[in-house]
Parts: structure tokens; C-alpha cells; sequence
């Protein structure tokens, strides 16, 4: 997943590996964050965040620790992420679920939660479409640039979804009485800023594609 540096001005390239390397701060910092708070079930929905940013930026062209390896081998690093990355977020769920059920709470009665339930059934949902890509025989038939493109716009959708899930988190009550003033601004930006890093990505490598060819 990279797009032609060819004709591409140094200035713009120089500024997307800048904003790569901060998605990979910020996919660092907000988990370890969000973990020293301690709330049951945080640190789980952080490792989600953290994994499933690596896993997308695995195939970054300016910012990927594994851009020297074979596609072969950036696939089956996103694949091993993306399994952790959910395994977390169902961890992260049935803590939630069962701290609110000790307390004799309501399930997902906030947007928070609905959006965070949501993300992650679509992301089991996402990874069983990405055994297509794994195992062709059972997409019968149909191109694999189709698939790979099928498959890398709607992750981008799942990843939005989840990073929606925690800025709606950060809104929260418990959240907002941990964490207050400019941390509370700098635990929104790296959500925002790692969605407009994996969606740049995303449309550099098939919409600037897709153009090209045209």
C-alpha cells in the first residue's frame, strides 16, 4: 500500500512521515495514558487503540518499522496485530460488562458504548472478510485488487468507528473529572490525528491509484 513518490514534492512527503511518526506517538502515549487511570476494562480498549493503529500503519510507506519487508511479511504482521488488537477489545468489553454488572449498572446506555460495542463487532466482522485475502479460493472468483480495496476502505470505516468510541470515552464523566484541561485536548488530538494519518494513507494507496489509471 504505497503511492509513487514520482513527482511528489519533498515538502509533502517530508510532512506525511512527519504525521505518521506522531499517529505512532500518539497510538503509544494515549493507551499508556489512559491505562494509569486504572478504570477496569481501560487498559484493554487502549491496547486496542494501540494495535490496531500499528496494524493499519504496518503497510505506511513513510513510517512503517517493517517498510524493508516483503508484503508477504506486512501482511501477516497486520494480521497478527489486528488478532491481538481484538482479542484486547473483547477483553476490554467483558471487564466493562462485568464491573457494571458487579455494580448493578445498565449495558450500553451511553454512546460511548454503543459505539464501542458496534466497533468491535464490526471489527470481528472485518477480519473474518480479510480470510478472503488470505485464503483466495474462497472469494470464487473475484479480483484481488477489488478485494484488497474492499477491504482496506472498509477498515478504514471500522478504525473511525473505534476512534469515534473513544473520543465519545474521553467525554465521559469518569474521564472528564480524571483528566481536565489542555491533557484532556491533547487525549482527543490523538485519536483525530491518527485517523487523518490512516486516511491519508488509505486514499494514496487506492483512490490515488484508481485515478491514476484513468
Amino acid at each position: 500500500m504505497s503511492l509513487p513518490a514520482e513527482g511528489e514534492p519533498r515538502l509533502l512527503r517530508s510532512l506525511r512521515a512527519a504525521a505518521a511518526a506522531a499517529a505512532h506517538a500518539a497510538s503509544l502515549g494515549l493507551p499508556a495514558g489512559v491505562a494509569a487511570l486504572a478504570r477496569p476494562g481501560s487498559s484493554e480498549c487502549g491496547g486496542f487503540s494501540l494495535l490496531l493503529t500499528q496494524a493499519l500503519l504496518v503497510f505506511s510507506p513513510e513510517a512503517s518499522p517493517l517498510r524493508s519487508l516483503s508484503r508477504k511479511a506486512k501482511v501477516r504482521a497486520h494480521w497478527a496485530l489486528q488478532v491481538l488488537a481484538l482479542l484486547c477489545a473483547l477483553l476490554g468489553l467483558a471487564l466493562v460488562a462485568y464491573h457494571k454488572e458487579l455494580q448493578g449498572k445498565g449495558h450500553f446506555h451511553t454512546w460511548h458504548g454503543r459505539a464501542g460495542l458496534l466497533a468491535v463487532l464490526y471489527a470481528s466482522g472485518q477480519s473474518l472478510g480479510g480470510l478472503l485475502l488470505l485464503y483466495p479460493k474462497l472469494a470464487r472468483g473475484w479480483p484481488p485488487g477489488k478485494l484488497r480495496l474492499y477491504h482496506a476502505t472498509a477498515g478504514l470505516v471500522g478504525y473511525l468507528l473505534g476512534c469515534a468510541s473513544l473520543v465519545l470515552g474521553m467525554c465521559s464523566l469518569w474521564f472528564t473529572a480524571a483528566v481536565s484541561g489542555a491533557a484532556w485536548y491533547l487525549a482527543v488530538l490523538c485519536p483525530l490525528l491518527s485517523s487523518l494519518v490512516v486516511m491519508n494513507q488509505v486514499s494514496n494507496a487506492y483512490l490515488y491509484r484508481k485515478r491514476s489509471q484513468h
